[in-house]
């Protein structure tokens, strides 16, 4: 696979356009702590599907020729994104097909199907060759990559617009970091609206390519062990998107699963926010010392299972 260009500003500008009757304009709120840091939570848990793929998804579906579509739409993706291209794949009229890990959790899989959509479940090691590029599949319809595509990218731009009209000085931002799609869309508007502000990929212990990438100054292959982060982290970084990452993401976070269940607590006590694992790390990482003067945190998703969320709630470190 090759590598990703980075979306000019008019591409993210252009998709704001084509998401304006589909997409929350997420509201930002003060997050209730003590800290030298003005902290600020974007609340992409209350888009639609629960998640801001509805974002990317959108933006690559709209900006494809109709005839491009009359097969459907099919995606590998682990819940959220699948989400993202059933509910729009049905307001469109089209099929829409999600080919999924086996170990995709329940909460999510059976979300696209409630959407309308189809689950194929494949093994994790055919499921990551389709996102590597190494393989392709079989499913008919529009292949929608949910992190390397240009239109994803700048779909997930429009967040980065709505913070630099929201704050007129934007210090950090700090983004779940799972294939790398949302925080470079961020950076892609952030670069040219706010120059100054520096983009943070927040990773949690189990799963840390990004960091690893970054010290070595290449896509590095890592260790990674499941959890209930299961929005975020991957065995890799994709070399598709090293380039625009090593360009545009200023450095890592990595926190623990102690300081990600203690966001999520956190987040639901204070304010009533039900975050998954994966969209609460951006906050364990402003916890954790990463955040400085005017920071957000972007709360990513909110698609997390029952008994999960309430064995996270009950246990107290």
């Amino acid at each position: 696979m090759t590598a990703i260009p980075n979306p000019p500003l008019g591409d993210v500008v252009l998709a704001r356009e084509r998401l304006r009757d589909g997409c929350l304009f997420a509201p930002l709120v003060r997050l209730d702590v003590e800290s030298d840091a003005e902290i600020w939570l974007k609340l992409e848990n209350l888009q639609p599907i629960g998640s801001f793929k509805l974002r990317g998804a959108g933006n690559a579906l709209l900006s494809r020729p109709r005839e491009e579509l009359r097969a459907g739409a099919v995606t590998p993706s682990a819940g959220n994104m699948a989400q993202g291209v059933a509910w729009w794949a049905r307001r469109l009229g089209i099929r829409a097909t999600a080919v999924v890990p086996e170990h995709a959790p329940a909460a999510k899989t059976l979300a696209v199907e409630r959407l309308g959509g189809r689950v194929v479940r494949i093994p994790f090691e055919r499921w990551w060759a389709l996102l590597d590029g190494s393989a392709v599949t079989d499913e008919p319809g529009c292949f929608v990559h949910p992190v390397a595509d240009p239109a994803v990218i700048a779909g997930n731009g429009t967040i980065g617009m709505e913070l630099a009209e929201a704050l007129p000085r934007i210090d950090t931002v700090l983004v779940p970091w799972g294939g790398g799609g949302l925080s470079c869309g961020i950076a892609t508007a952030l670069r040219e609206l706010r120059p100054d502000a520096r983009v943070l990929g927040c990773e949690v212990e189990t799963a840390t390519p990004l960091t690893t990438s970054l010290a070595a100054q290449r896509p590095m292959t890592v260790e990674y062990t499941p959890s209930f982060v299961d929005g975020i982290g991957g065995r890799s970084l994709l070399p598709s998107m090293w380039q625009l990452a090593e360009r545009l993401i200023g450095g890592s976070a990595v926190v623990s699963l102690d300081q990600a269940r203690q966001a999520m607590r956190l987040l639901a006590a204070r304010h009533r926010v039900v975050a998954e694992g994966a969209g609460a790390v951006s906050v364990a990482a402003a916890l954790a010392g990463h955040a400085s003067g005017v920071t957000v945190c972007i709360v990513s998703g909110g698609n997390i299972q029952a008994d999960v969320l309430a064995d996270v709630l009950r246990t107290q470190d």
